[in-house]
This record gives structure tokens, C-alpha cells and sequence, in this order.
């Protein structure tokens, strides 16, 4: 049954063990900041849908339990330094609202089945919470601080999954012996000679002793083995998680030919095939001299100039083999609906594609991108479209503006080849070397477009996007060497939610800091007084008070002094 946590305590550990000097500098932690940005401000309710509408055991308070996610990934921490700090740090404690020092509000077992919980309702509905809390209380910060959000930028990075590195031979001995562990005695008798040789040693041990020419007699051998034992368990275990990955390694890695598995080529596999047997969501993909085994991290925020601080917008994580340019285009929708007064998204020249150019003309941005790929030519060429006849064009270099024409498939352009023989740039024009005829589509417009969008921006505005690349740093600082603590998509997202909440408030945290608010010591005065008047009341009079959650923790004390006076 679904509880909120909206009593705050009237006295807390605070109160009762803290002078007046330590619940100053109490006042000034990043903890009570926590507290009061985040952690107060968390929408309970929205979490309701996972717990049960009939009278049965409350739940654990859902926002300790989301606040203790976001912090474990904003410390770094292991669920056993999350629980430990949770039990013995008097700040952690005050960053999760908790009023008495020997307070447990949950367990490690209660945790992992919030978890779960989170996890079988993004894949029923659609929906992960986190992200609903991250959006919610980014809306909020947004408006509160009057941050501009008509400017933007984005940019991704891989991250790791936590599983051990297989090579393609290990892979598929692994999820053999996983999927041999499952057979009953029948399919062990029949099976057992031919998949002890691999279970003995295991498939690491296996694979070592392995020679580089080797490998081929190996896929075979196992070609054959995957097929016999297919063939024998299909029916018997088809709806274990074991078999599943059995039955997709392979399908990936063999093909059927006149009744025998027959490994593919190298050329055949794809970077979306099973990586590990721990992790079903990973994918491949090798970005520079980077390889990763994971997905990507994309990150929206924030870029007026203007602003005090930029602030995360939006997050997203897909499977690592998903372009950028893909990316975007999904996302593009739900960030003009979080922020709907964007029209400038500054991106790398990754992001670029048709059909990005068509989502971002739909919603009037003008996509601003460096480091742009595919350029055609060193001579710069400006493509415009009539406003009244969507298939004329005007086409300009430095030196000739001409109108074109349609074509079968294209639109055709043609220059005076004369005042293109005496202009400087001819030797390095390839509209000059093809007899000044210049052949383009639709697709080419809006790439030329696009990549014209940094020259019509204030100088001072071409050079936002690196910026990005810094907060892309803050994801991947929390991870060890860009290889995340856990495993699957979802999970994965968590850490990224959590992680967009932590940066955020950490921006908000140091600009209170930079102007020097006296607001935690106008908390702590405040509180004292208000403690003051309720020592002259009677404890009837105390408990009769009922204090229904504010959005911050100041209003709470206001209402309790306003009921106390009149009492």
C-alpha cells in the first residue's frame, strides 16, 4: 500500500544533539542543500502506480529511496557504502530527511525490489520514473533560477557495461555451459560427453589454452555441438532465460545448411549480437580508438550566455550502436515539449542527417554544428529555397548567384564558366571542373543549410558547444575508467538519471555558495525561534499539530508557527 512521506518531525536529531554553531555550519553542507533542492521537492505521488491500492503494509518512503539512489551515484558508492553511511552519517542523514539518529528506513532488500519495481514498470508502460523525477524537478529548477532555455547543446559518450570482455569462441562456450547447468538427468546422459571437455576447465581456462589456429576447428566443433543440443532441448526448455540466450547465440553466430550449423563470417555478425551472457541489452561499437561493450550516454543542456549556470535539460540512453543523428531525432520531440521555446541546439557534425534537418525545420531550430562531416568542396556554396515554389532554388558561390532547375532526380544548377575561369578559386572548385554544372538535392540543401547555421550566430556564440563535452566529463567520472558498476539498459539509465539530478544540483549548490546566501543561517534561526514558541505549548496542543509536506522544508516550519499562535 502506497504511502507518502509527508510528516516531517517536529524535533529531530538535530534539534536534540546539534548546538547552535553546529547546526550553522549543519545549515551550510551540501547535504541540507541536498535536502532542501532535491529531496524536498520529489514527487512521491508520481511513484504511486508500483505499490498496491489495497489495504495491505505501507512502503518504504519513496522519496529516501530515490534521494539514497541519487547519492549513491553522486558518492561513487556501493550499496554497502550507501547503507553504511545511511546508519552512522549524521549528514547523509539530513540529506535523506531522516529525524532520528537510529532511524533505518530500509533495507538492502527493500532497495533492490524498489528497483525491480522501477524496472517491470518502464517495461509495462513505457515510463521510468526516474527520468519522470529528473524532468520534474529540472522544470522546477528551471523556473526558479529563470534559466533561458532558447539555447542548447548536446553531445554523447560511450559507457561500459559491467561484464568480463569475451571473444567470440568464449562467448559461445559460456552460454553453453550456463544453458547445460539446466538439463535433467536424460539430456546430462546424452550430453555430458561432449560438454565436459569445456566445463572442466571453464570457458576462460578453455579458450587460454587455445591456439590462434585453433579457432576455426573450434566455431565448427561448436556448430555442431549448439546444433545437436538445440535440436534435443528446444521444446523441453523454451521459456528459461538460459535457453533464450542459447537460442539467440545461436541463431547469431550459425547458420543451418543441409541440416548443420556452419559458423558465419566475420562480414555476417553485426555489432547488435549478444556481447555478453550477463548483459542481453549491450551492443558493440568502436568510436575512434575507443571500444566499448555498453551504450551511450546523450546529454541536452542549457547554453544562453546569459545564464547564471546551464542546467541538464534532457538525458538519454540507447544502445551504443544507435547514431547520434538517430538519437536526436527521437529525442528532439520531448525536448521542445520540456523546453518549448528552444530554437538554437547547438551539436558535433554527428548529429547531422536528413532526417534531422526535417525535424528540426518541423519545430523551427536552427541545428548549429562543428566539426561537420562530408564537406564537398572548399569553395563555400549556399543553397536557398523559394518561399513560394519549394522545388526552385537559389544557388550562390562567392563570386555568381544562379537560379536552378528540377531534374528527374535532382535539381540542376549552371554557372557562367567564363567568370568562373578567371576566379581565384577555380583550381579548388569542383563546380568549375564539371563545366559550371552543379547537381544537388533536397537532402544537400538542408545539409548546406545546417552547416551555414554557425555563420549567421554572434562570433561569441560559435564556440558554446565544447562545453558540453565538460558535463559529458561529469557522467564518466563517476564510472571507473568509462565502465559502469552494473549491468542492463535500465539500469544503466538509472545511474544516468540520478547522475543528471547530482550534476544539476551541484551547479545549483555552488552558484548559492558563489553569492554567498545566507540562507541556511536564516534556516537555522528561524528554526530556533520556531522551536521556541512550541516548548510554550502544551503536548496535546503539539501533537494535534499535523504538518502536510511543502515544497520546502521553511514552509513546513511557517505553517507549524502559524497553527502554534493561534492555538
Amino acid at each position: 500500500m502506497f504511502k507518502a512521506n509527508d510528516q516531517p518531525e517536529l524535533f529531530t536529531f538535530q534539534n536534540q544533539l546539534l548546538d547552535n554553531e553546529q547546526q550553522r555550519i549543519l545549515e551550510k553542507t551540501p547535504e541540507k542543500a541536498f535536502y532542501n533542492i532535491v529531496f524536498c521537492n520529489i514527487n512521491e505521488d508520481d511513484y504511486k502506480v508500483l505499490f498496491s491500492d489495497k489495504g495491505s503494509r505501507p512502503n518504504a518512503a519513496v522519496n529516501v529511496l530515490v534521494s539514497a539512489l541519487i547519492l549513491k551515484e553522486r558518492k561513487c558508492w556501493s550499496y554497502d557504502e550507501l547503507m553504511a553511511s545511511m546508519m552512522f552519517d549524521l549528514r547523509t542523514k539530513v540529506a535523506l530527511g531522516l529525524s532520528s539518529i537510529d532511524q533505518k528506513p530500509f533495507s538492502r532488500a527493500t532497495l533492490f525490489n524498489f528497483q525491480n519495481r522501477l524496472s517491470a514498470h518502464e517495461l509495462e508502460s513505457g515510463v521510468n520514473l526516474l527520468e519522470k523525477t529528473f524532468d520534474n524537478l529540472t522544470a522546477g529548477q528551471l523556473e526558479k533560477l529563470k534559466i533561458k532555455t532558447n539555447i542548447q547543446r548536446s553531445d554523447s559518450t560511450l559507457i561500459s557495461s559491467n561484464t568480463r570482455k569475451y571473444g567470440r569462441v568464449q562467448l559461445l562456450i559460456e552460454v553453453l555451459l550456463r544453458m547445460s547447468r539446466l538439463f535433467d538427468g536424460a539430456d546430462k546422459d546424452a550430453l555430458a560427453e561432449q560438454v565436459r571437455p569445456y566445463g572442466e576447465p571453464g570457458s576462460q581456462k578453455y579458450v587460454y589454452q587455445l591456439k590462434p589456429s585453433d579457432l576455426d576447428h573450434e566455431l565448427a566443433r561448436l556448430g555442431r555441438l549448439y546444433h545437436t543440443v538445440y535440436q534435443r532441448v528446444k521444446t523441453r526448455y523454451p521459456h528459461t532465460e538460459e535457453f533464450r540466450v542459447f537460442e539467440r547465440a545461436y541463431n547469431e553466430h550459425f547458420t543451418v545448411v543441409e541440416g548443420e550449423a556452419v559458423a558465419k563470417g566475420k562480414k555476417e555478425l553485426d555489432s547488435g549480437m549478444l556481447q555478453s551472457p550477463d548483459d542481453q541489452d549491450a551492443t558493440y561499437r568502436e568510436k575512434g580508438d575507443q571500444k566499448s561493450k555498453g551504450y551511450t550516454i546523450n546529454a541536452t543542456e542549457t547554453a544562453n550566455p546569459e545564464n547564471s549556470i546551464q542546467l541538464l535539460t534532457d538525458i538519454a540512453v540507447n544502445k551504443n550502436n544507435v547514431d547520434d543523428s538517430r538519437i536526436i531525432e527521437a529525442r528532439v520531440d520531448k525536448i521542445v515539449e520540456k523546453t518549448p521555446d528552444l530554437d538554437e541546439l547547438h551539436t558535433d557534425g554527428g548529429y547531422g542527417s536528413e532526417a534531422v534537418d526535417k525535424k528540426m525545420e518541423e519545430h523551427g531550430i536552427a541545428l548549429v554544428t562543428t566539426a561537420v562531416r562530408g564537406r564537398e568542396s572548399k569553395v563555400e556554396k549556399t543553397i536557398t529555397r523559394s518561399a513560394e515554389n519549394e522545388r526552385e532554388y537559389t544557388v550562390e558561390c562567392p563570386r555568381q548567384e544562379v537560379k536552378s532547375a528540377p531534374t528527374a532526380k535532382k535539381n540542376r544548377a549552371v554557372f557562367d564558366t567564363g567568370t568562373c575561369a578567371v576566379c581565384p578559386l577555380s583550381n579548388e572548385c569542383a563546380i568549375f571542373k564539371n563545366n559550371g554544372r552543379y547537381y544537388f538535392t533536397e537532402e544537400d540543401h538542408l545539409r548546406n543549410r545546417r552547416n551555414g547555421n554557425i555563420n549567421k550566430i554572434p562570433e561569441e556564440r560559435r564556440k558554446i558547444r565544447p562545453n558540453v563535452e565538460a558535463t559529458i566529463k561529469e557522467f564518466k567520472n563517476k564510472t571507473q575508467a568509462g565502465k559502469l558498476k552494473v549491468r542492463g539498459q535500465f539500469k544503466a539509465s538509472l545511474f544516468a538519471f540520478a547522475m543528471g539530478i547530482s550534476i544539476n544540483f551541484g551547479r545549483i549548490y555552488r552558484l548559492i555558495v558563489s553569492k554567498g546566501e545566507k540562507y541556511g543561517d536564516f534556516l537555522a534561526s528561524f528554526r530556533a525561534f520556531v522551536l521556541q514558541i512550541l516548548t510554550l505549548m502544551e503536548p496535546a496542543q503539539i501533537s494535534a499539530l499535523k504538518i502536510k509536506k511543502q515544497t520546502n522544508f521553511q514552509i513546513s516550519y511557517l505553517s507549524v508557527l502559524y497553527r502554534g499562535l493561534k492555538m
